[in-house]
């Protein structure tokens, strides 16, 4: 990047330097970073990220990251933007293959970032939908392989309504969609035009790594492609689990990722609908990891606890919270030069490192969550208590805030502990 191509501002979001790195990973997931320019330091002990502006408008934040929008005054280039980034380099390629026809139309177009799986990457689903592109046939996408440093290429679509959270990806180069992803230490492959991964997860999935399950046996009504039941039994310990899943394709994912990780002897399959399931009196734990909502799933996580001993449910659910006021408008942060940088590799989607990184603070538990887990745990105990014909107590161990979604609605986690009532 030439000085003269450097504007005098970019926009960014600001936030205090604890919360600057759980904002980049939000801001990777949603592809919004960007990386032709520097972190900035500012006042205050505050951060600045530099965004892409015309895509602000698609940020969904969790709660527990605060931040504003101000305006960087004079960015520094990053790094990466010194030399010739893939991002870079795919913008020269195309341009080549165009012959030098070039517009504001094209630019927006070219994707930013995106994520790669082994030697697939997988583009948002707003690259390249101008008519000019469609000219081009088959060598857009060998020119985006070749430029990208990839043999496949695809581009997602929206989650189509069917229940099974299928997604819209298109193969656009290669011969079939299987990939291989590691996550936190786990090998997980599934092919990406046929089952979702979801890196948003991500939090979810170190603190499920991290419970004390040693010796347990577990059932996951909801496993998909192994999101939880593979953090469940590879790192905390789980003796055995039952993972149920109706999609065939993520059935045959989560068998081969079971084998990948050397656990297939201690998980069982059942393939079909989860409220069908024959299982009773089973589970220390039960995972219901389906969103918007698991409550078509809660009267079998009632029947397979163990009905002498119950144990723990992790209850999944979208709520809804109204907006809080907004805050005053900051002043612009200027700029520091020699500043830590946050871009990635030169455009890809970054996952957060294997160890998790650093701890990060725990969302401001707000009075609708509370109302929900009280109600949800209300619920429950009146189910255990109609199942098996005597009292239990519910207890709430944690509410967990994984991410946000629309506007004011949150996915979050209950963890409840149900124990039988025994007698005096």
């Amino acid at each position: 990047m030439e000085a003269t191509d450097v504007p005098m501002a970019v926009p960014a979001l600001a936030t205090e330097r604890r919360f600057a790195q759980r904002l980049r990973e939000c801001l990777e997931e949603e592809q919004l970073l960007d990386g032709r320019y520097q972190l900035q330091q500012g006042p205050g002990r505050r951060v600045a990220l530099p965004v892409l502006e015309e895509k602000l408008s698609q940020l969904r934040l969790p709660p527990e990251v605060p931040c504003e929008r101000v305006w960087i005054q004079g960015p520094v280039p990053s790094r990466a933007a010194r030399r010739r980034t893939p991002a870079q380099k795919l913008r020269d390629e195309l341009r080549r293959l165009l012959g030098g026809t070039w517009s504001e139309e094209l630019e927006r177009d070219v994707p930013h970032a995106w994520q790669r799986h082994g030697d697939l990457v997988l583009l948002s689903e707003d690259s390249f939908q101008a008519a000019p592109w469609e000219r081009l046939g088959s060598a857009l996408w060998e020119t985006v392989a070749a430029a990208l440093g990839a043999r496949r290429v695809a581009r997602r679509g929206r989650v189509m309504p069917d229940g099974m959270r299928t997604p819209s990806v298109t193969l656009l180069l290669g011969q079939d969609g299987w990939v291989e992803h590691v996550d936190n230490g786990i090998r997980y492959t599934f092919d990406v035009t046929k089952c979702m991964f979801s890196p948003g997860n991500i939090t979810e999935k170190l603190r499920v790594a991290s419970l004390p399950c040693s010796g347990e046996v577990l059932v996951d009504l909801f496993a998909g492609i192994g999101y939880f039941t593979l953090p469940f039994l590879v790192h905390a310990g789980a003796a055995f689990v039952h993972a149920c899943e109706w999609n065939s394709h993520a059935v045959e994912a989560l068998h081969r990722t079971l084998v990948l990780n050397g656990v297939q002897d201690r998980c069982h399959i059942h393939a079909g609908d989860s409220r069908q399931l024959e299982l009773r009196d089973v589970a220390d734990r039960v995972n219901l990891g389906l969103i918007p909502s698991s409550e078509g799933g809660w009267p079998v996580a009632c029947r397979v606890l163990k009905k002498d001993m119950g144990g723990v449910l992790h209850i999944h659910h979208n709520v809804e919270t109204p907006p809080a006021p907004a805050p005053p408008q900051a002043p612009a942060l200027p700029a520091e030069r020699g500043s830590p940088e946050a871009t990635g590799s030169g455009g890809e989607a970054q996952h957060p490192t294997e160890d998790g990184g650093k701890e990060m603070p725990g969302a401001r538990l707000r009075p609708e969550w509370q109302r929900w887990a009280e109600a949800t745990a209300t619920r429950i105990q009146g189910l255990l208590a109609e199942l098996h014909g005597r009292p239990w107590r519910t207890s709430i161990l944690h509410i967990e805030a994984v991410k946000s979604y629309a506007p004011h609605v949150h996915h979050l986690v209950l963890d409840l502990e149900c124990r039988p009532v025994l007698p005096v």
